[in-house]
Formats: C-alpha cells, sequence, structure tokens
C-alpha cells in the first residue's frame, strides 16, 4: 500500500506481510534526499518503532540507484557554518532514530549509496547489493562539506579505518565487491536475483525471535561505543522472557516456536 505521491521527492511505504518496504524516490535525482524525504523518514522510523505487526524494515531507492546523498540544490540556500551544523545535526538525530531500532534493517542497495545514502545504508543492520552498487562520500571532491563524527565511527566499524579513510580522502567510491570484502555488505547478488534475495532475507529475518533480535542489535550498539560495554540486563531479559521459555519448549518438541515478543 503505496501513501505517499512521489512529487519532488517523497519515501514510500508498501507493507508486504511483516516488512515494512521504505523507498527513497525522487526521481532525477538518483533518489537525493530532500528536507521533506529527511522528515518523512524520520516519521516512518517512529511509526515502524511502535507498530507490532512490523517485523523488519527494507529500505531501498527507486529506478537504479538507493541514493546519491543530500540533494544538494538546498544548499544554496546556507551562508553560515550553522546553517551547515544544523543540518548535520538534524540528520545525525534521524539516523540515530534508524540505529536504535528494536527490529532488523535491511538495506538494499541497486546503484550508487553517497553521502547520506552511505550513512543511511551504514546505520542498516544488513547491506545486500547489485553488481552495479556503488559506495562512498565523495564530498572531498564535490560539495566540500565534511561528516559527522557518528557517521565516520560508524564507516570505521564497519568498513574498517584504513579502507575509510582512504575512501574519503580520495573522494572514491567502492564497488559492490570491494564493498562485500571490506565487510560492509553482506551479500552481492546477481541484479536478476536481486528481488528474490531481498524477499528470502527479510522474509527470514521475520521469523525470529523479537526479544532476541532486540537484545542482539542493543548488544552491537553499546559494543561500537565500547568494546568492554556490559550486557547483563539483555542476558537476563532474554533468559527471563516468555520467547525463551516456548523457544526451550518448541525445541524438545520439535516444533516451530510461536513467538510472542515478550
Amino acid at each position: 500500500m503505496t501513501v505517499a505521491a512521489v512529487g519532488d521527492g517523497r519515501i514510500l511505504l508498501e507493507k508486504i506481510g511483516p516488512v515494512l518496504h521504505m523507498t527513497l524516490a525522487n526521481p532525477g535525482r538518483h533518489n537525493a534526499l530532500t528536507w521533506r524525504m529527511y522528515d518523512e523518514f524520520a516519521e516512518a522510523i517512529e511509526e515502524a518503532a511502535v507498530d507490532p505487526a512490523v517485523r523488519v524494515i527494507v529500505i531501498r531507492g527507486q529506478r537504479g540507484a538507493f541514493a546519491a546523498g543530500t540533494d544538494i540544490t538546498q544548499f544554496g540556500s546556507f551562508t553560515t557554518g550553522e546553517q551547515g551544523l544544523q543540518y548535520e545535526q538534524h540528520v545525525a538525530g534521524i539516523l540515530d532514530k534508524l540505529l536504535k531500532l528494536s527490529i532488523p534493517v535491511i538495506a538494499a542497495v541497486d546503484g550508487p549509496a553517497v553521502g547520506a545514502g552511505l550513512a543511511i545504508a551504514a546505520c542498516s543492520d544488513v547491506v545486500i547489493a547489485t553488481e552495479s552498487a556503488t559506495f562512498g562520500v565523495p564530498i572531498a571532491r564535490t560539495v566540500g562539506n565534511c561528516i559527522p563524527p557518528a557517521v565516520m565511527r560508524r564507516l570505521h566499524a564497519r568498513m574498517g579505518h584504513g579502507r575509510t579513510m582512504a575512501m574519503l580522502l580520495a573522494a572514491s567510491l567502492l564497488p559492490a565487491e570491494e564493498a562485500q570484502k571490506a565487510g560492509f555488505v553482506y551479500k552481492v547478488v546477481a541484479h536478476d536475483d536481486f528481488e528474490d534475495a531481498v524477499a528470502r532475507l527479510s522474509n527470514r529475518m521475520s521469523q525470529t525471535a523479537p526479544v532476541t533480535v532486540a537484545a542482539l542489535k542493543e548488544m552491537d550498539r553499546r559494543l561500537q561505543d565500547d568494546p568492554a560495554a556490559n550486557g547483563d540486563d539483555l542476558l537476563l531479559r532474554c533468559y527471563g522472557s516468555a520467547d525463551f521459555q516456548e523457544g526451550v519448549a518448541a525445541f524438545t518438541e520439535h516444533r516451530t516456536p510461536q513467538w510472542k515478543g515478550h
């Protein structure tokens, strides 16, 4: 069910069973994000976070691109550094909402994932890509702005420090296979197999235990901030959950567990 027209850049939402597909759509600009798209993206994340029927989110782009960063034409109104800082802080807040989701987020990347597009992919849990996907932040030879610490930290964690800095300082784009070798991309598939691969992965994730998935995601967030982070509360939550009791019972009874999410 599409709930937004494309217009001059929108976020299109379609729910297929427990999987919410969020499509970045800005025709003619390789899905570069407009201010309205950022607001709609944040709103969609907030709604998905409180909807128990949504078990997985797939973020994708329209028509052969993931997202070519922020729509640069909007920066023409910037006259001070403070305006740039406010923009970066606003986007950082939206990415933080994405990172804090308790459900799996898949970035399905076909074509360029550049700038803010790369940041969105980096803040997703799993990136699956076509052979034509490319990744990078070539701002050192294009706009001349900078990325915030949280995004750079995430790229360091997902790509490695050396590869990230070489990509940023040379303003280069990584092809899909190189991004996979770096560990940023989970799987690269042929374009003809892309939709089936995304569907298989999202459907499998939608059948997992919600309490466990939420704990795994929170553990990952903590460890990226602090390698010595404590996770005792997460272990207690899982082992003390009704889903754990159901999982053990289902395993011993040779049946599929019926997860309740508590």
